[in-house]
């Protein structure tokens, strides 16, 4: 794998927005890919002991490198997401971790030419 560039970080931009409490919408960040330590981290969370649906919660807020311009992003920040928006993160959680990229595998119908395509998710544009 020498030369090979690993990409660790993604941008992401919210279809709604996360508004904070001074009433500023936050739409655009960036998404580190989760390590081990994250996981384990995460599992000894009180709150996620305490009730296991926080535990994306939690996850997201300790790998969202970057939103808007915010200083940092906390799991009570993040209750504060619209339903949408959670659901739009877990996906992009979910594509950058199980496949390292937010690139699919596609060919043209046409001339059967394969490339790589970045696929939209619902609220993307």
């Amino acid at each position: 794998m020498s030369g090979e560039l690993f990409s660790t970080e993604f941008s992401f931009s919210l279809p709604g927005g996360l508004v904070d409490p001074e009433g500023r919408v936050h739409r655009t960040g960036t998404l580190r890919l989760t390590t081990a330590r994250d996981e384990i981290l995460v599992k000894k969370d009180p709150r996620v002991r305490e009730n296991p649906a926080y535990e994306s919660i939690v996850m997201l807020a300790r790998v969202i490198t970057r939103l808007g311009s915010l200083d940092s992003v906390t799991p009570d920040l993040l209750e504060g997401l619209f339903t949408r928006d959670l659901a739009y993160l877990r996906e992009f959680y979910n594509r950058v971790n199980q496949q390292g990229e937010a690139l699919v595998a596609a060919q043209c119908p046409q001339c059967n030419c394969n490339f790589a395509l970045e696929l939209v998710l619902a609220g993307e544009f």
